[in-house]
């Protein structure tokens, strides 16, 4: 069995995604690449099946009508092999002395009976355009080289949210909790950090600068024009994260706190994006996104409603519109998001 299977979903990706493998590949023998080539129509197919040809015992090729990011996640994990399982997205790559110290804590925690069912590490925002590389790490918030539980977790700054980028899950978790990303949807990383999160029981945090996310190409589903554009999808999946835990059921508070800091963020950015496109039916949109909250769990309404972020989105007339833009404003440029 292999150490790590890491799963590339790619959509036409021929222009980039030979630096993600490659960057994989120095993991050697440890790790299994799953090439999910999502109905492409360049020739990221063909790149992949050279690289199987050249790597047979480490690179893997499949080739799917296309389904999406979230079901080219959803075959990477059905087809994994590795105790743990990554998802690498072609156009960002790995940092490969990181990538080593990783494998051999996760061998050493292996060896030593302790692996924990989520591995967490850093990762770095490449922006194009940007002198310096915006770092996300969870100093102050997770206890560092060893294992721990959610009752032992601190506390987590806006900026310190568990994305698809900085998470390494127990393969079996992700198979055993049942977790599906839905077909041709974007956002779907959010469902994939937010569903499984109460299944996992034991957690390790690795400081080192681990994944490196590329963003600033002008068609990037991150792009906030292409965000707008794309919204109902952003509303699809909130409402799925909303749909899929009970939050009062869940035993450790820390855990309930940081899921509610989570989805909080998510109700703001969909309310944010309707309030920037401005039109009645995007208002109206929103409303409706906040009575599905309040119609499936009135307490956790409550909660977020109560955050100065769920306040700040009904701030009326165009002071309040004026006030949610330049928040969010104001927060991209402290995060480097988009």
């Amino acid at each position: 069995m292999k150490l790590l299977t890491a799963a590339v979903p790619c959509y036409n990706s021929a222009a980039y995604m030979r630096r993600a493998i490659d960057t994989l590949l120095t993991g050697g023998n440890d790790i299994e690449i799953i090439i999910v080539n999502d109905g492409s129509k360049d020739e990221t197919e063909e790149i992949a099946l050279e690289y199987r040809e050249k790597y047979p015992e480490i690179v893997r090729v499949i080739s799917q009508e296309n389904g999406g990011h979230g079901e080219a996640v959803n075959t990477g994990l059905a087809n994994a092999t590795g105790l743990y399982f990554k998802v690498l997205d072609s156009d960002d790559w790995v940092s490969e002395n990181a990538l080593q110290d990783v494998l051999n804590k996760l061998k050493e925690l292996i060896a030593d009976g302790n692996s924990p069912d989520l591995f967490l590490a850093n990762y770095v925002y490449e922006k194009v355009g940007a002198k310096r590389k915006k770092v996300i790490n969870y100093n102050w918030a997770l206890p560092k080289n060893r294992i721990f539980t959610w009752d032992e977790i601190m506390h987590f700054r806006q900026s310190q949210n568990i994305l698809m980028h900085s998470t390494i899950y127990r393969t079996k978790l992700l198979k055993d909790c049942g977790m599906k990303l839905p077909k041709h949807t974007f956002y779907v990383d959010n469902i994939f950090v937010y569903q499984p999160l109460p299944f996992v029981k034991t957690l390790y945090y690795m400081d080192v600068n681990l994944y490196r996310y590329f963003i600033g190409r002008s068609d990037q589903s991150v792009n906030e024009k292409v965000m707008i554009s794309r919204i109902d999808q952003q509303l699809k999946v909130t409402r799925i994260m909303i749909e899929s835990h009970d939050l009062t059921q869940i035993k450790s508070k820390k855990l309930r706190n940081y899921m509610i800091k989570y989805l909080s963020m998510m109700m703001v950015i969909c309310s944010v994006f309707l309030i920037k496109e401005g039109s009645d039916e995007s208002i109206k949109k929103k409303q409706e996104l906040w009575n599905y909250l309040k119609d499936q769990n009135r307490w956790l309404y409550k909660r977020i409603r109560s955050h100065i972020l769920g306040r700040s989105v009904d701030l009326p007339g165009r002071f309040g519109r004026r006030v949610v833009e330049l928040g969010y404003d104001i927060a991209r440029k402290i995060y480097g998001f988009n």
